[in-house]
């Protein structure tokens, strides 16, 4: 009979509708089985010799809880036999309740009980949601890259390398019971940062040059994409999605192995940097009136030699499209923070027109050995990206988008450390409040010499050092400045955020032995801003 490997992993949820993924040892059909409902089923899909399926499950009541079990070919495999965890259940969202998400980056793999890595902040969540009653739960779990460390692996002993590897590293990150049973009630989005594929993956040509000179990198990159393909962006997709996903339509049309079918769509996928078509990774996802786009920063980059850009001019195209006003709450999801500590962004402007030429070719290699060594790659490193995304935020906070929302808040991580920054603009038009929310690490804190610097950059000395470098670069961020108002805060943390009315509230918490959740820090927007 064919067994659960991974999941159920509850992905997508809206008022009516879910999806479910899961991963089986065999060929066979899943099933979904709710009280109230009839059962939804899929058929599983080969790729590589590993079976996958998405279940889309609808006629869903908005707010009303209802507890689900997973059958294989008519064997129940989900809850599992003697487990201490609650049911695992589907929580449509109700449209005018709060809304809470939970959201970080950076979840180094291994067993919970290994402190090398601290205290798992997820794990943390879920032993808090085990004692708490059902609506105090997360109604989403964002998490805003590197979900996996493919450059930094204990249990493989080197970097992952193949397909397989990659999907050895899935199932060590999402395994642990407490995990899985989190993943299996409180829906997900994700998106990738580099250490999913590789460290400053995609962060200018000379890199790229580097890695294509390799006689690994193809497989790697390949086999990086694709199976976050299955494993990531499968679920980040709505039910109307997949019934018109020309990929996903490909593999279930296989017979047998459909990997060529994903091979091909990777290779696109990173062929894009260099100038070539682009594949989409980004998506939206409406809850009542606040809407969260989650913005690829890493695939979709263009570093071809001519320009650098964050984001693609097809990519933007779309992510503006998705930015219109008329919402109470925009909420950006960039794995990358836009709203850097001052000295950070100073280097970073700086360093980039370092390496660009500024002052000739000697320094400009100097400038991209130090952009490459230091991880100098953030929003402050694509001036033009940065400066397109600042436009935007203009103009969507100042109405000519639509009405404007009462906030527009950047959701983050990457840097390993956590903060919220508040942004300033002299432009009276501007009526949304702006923020910056960075979470970072759930589990893989930063080292103690690092995290004085990172204060320091914080600090006012940073302030000015920050400042006098862009000066030096001739940034500029349009009449933009900000200020971090609370943080940093160092160690494994988890980020959360809660909507009511207009009213907007984030709260930071330190994982710490229990394990638990030590609230850091909290901030409350209860009012409309007025610049």
């Amino acid at each position: 009979m064919p067994q659960l490997v991974l999941g159920p992993l509850l992905r997508y949820l809206d008022s009516q509708s879910a999806t479910i993924w899961v991963e089986t040892d065999a060929a066979c059909t899943v099933r979904v089985q709710t009280d109230d409902l009839p059962a939804s089923k899929a058929q599983t899909f080969n790729v590589c010799g590993h079976h996958y399926a998405i279940v889309i499950i609808r006629g869903l009541t908005p707010g009303v809880a209802t507890a689900y079990s997973v059958t294989l070919d008519g064997m129940t495999v989900w809850p599992l036999e003697a487990s201490a965890w609650p049911p695992s259940t589907l929580r449509p969202y109700a449209p005018g309740a709060a809304l809470r998400i939970a959201f970080g980056s950076c979840r180094a793999a291994g067993p919970l009980e290994d402190m090398q890595w601290g205290i798992d902040a997820l794990h943390a969540l879920a032993e808090r949601m085990r004692s708490s009653p059902q609506d105090s739960w997360p109604d989403l779990l964002a998490l805003v890259g590197d979900q996996v460390y493919a450059d930094d692996n204990n249990s493989l002993g080197h970097e992952v390398t193949n397909v397989a590897e990659y999907t050895y590293l899935y199932a060590e990150t999402w395994s642990p019971e407490p995990i899985r049973w989190l993943l299996s009630t409180v829906p997900s989005a994700m998106i990738f940062d580099d250490h999913d594929i590789r460290d400053d993956w995609n962060t200018s040509e000379p890199w790229r040059r580097e890695m294509q000179a390799t006689n690994w990198w193809q497989e790697r990159i390949t086999s990086g994409l694709l199976t976050y393909w299955l494993y990531q962006h499968l679920g980040n997709l709505s039910p109307a999605d997949l019934e018109t996903d020309p990929v996903l339509a490909g593999l279930q049309a296989c017979d047998g192995d459909g990997q060529k079918v994903l091979r091909a769509h990777a290779e696109q996928a990173d062929a894009a940097a260099d100038g070539g078509p682009p594949v989409q990774w980004s998506y939206r996802r409406d809850f009542g009136a606040t809407r969260l786009v989650v913005l690829d920063s890493r695939a979709n980059r263009v570093v071809d030699g001519r320009q650098r850009l964050m984001v693609s001019d097809q990519e933007w195209d779309w992510f503006q499209a998705q930015c219109a006003g008329d919402v109470d709450h925009l909420l950006i999801v960039t794995s990358l923070p836009l709203m850097l500590p001052p000295a950070v962004h100073g280097l970073e402007a700086f360093d980039e027109a370092l390496a660009e030429g500024r002052w000739g070719r000697r320094l400009a290699r100097i400038g991209e050995k130090v952009r490459q060594g230091a991880d100098l790659e953030h929003w402050a490193a694509f001036e033009t990206s940065l400066q397109r995304m600042l436009t935007l935020v203009t103009e969507v906070a100042g109405g000519k988008r639509g009405a404007p929302p009462a906030t527009i808040t950047f959701l983050s991580g990457d840097v390993h450390f956590s903060y919220l920054a508040q942004a300033h603009q002299a432009d009276s038009a501007v009526q949304s409040r702006v923020l910056q929310a960075v979470c970072s690490p759930l589990r893989n804190p930063l080292g103690r010499n690092i995290r004085t610097m990172e204060r320091i950059a914080a600090s006012r000395v940073g302030l000015a050092v920050g400042r006098f470098l862009a000066h030096r670069a001739h940034a500029t961020t349009l009449g933009w400045g900000w200020d971090i108002t609370h943080g940093p805060v160092f160690g494994n943390t988890l980020g959360e955020l809660t909507v009511r009315g207009r009213s907007l509230e984030i709260r930071m918490s330190g994982a710490q032995p229990g394990p638990a959740l030590v609230q850091s820090w909290d901030a409350e927007f209860e009012t409309d801003f007025v610049a």
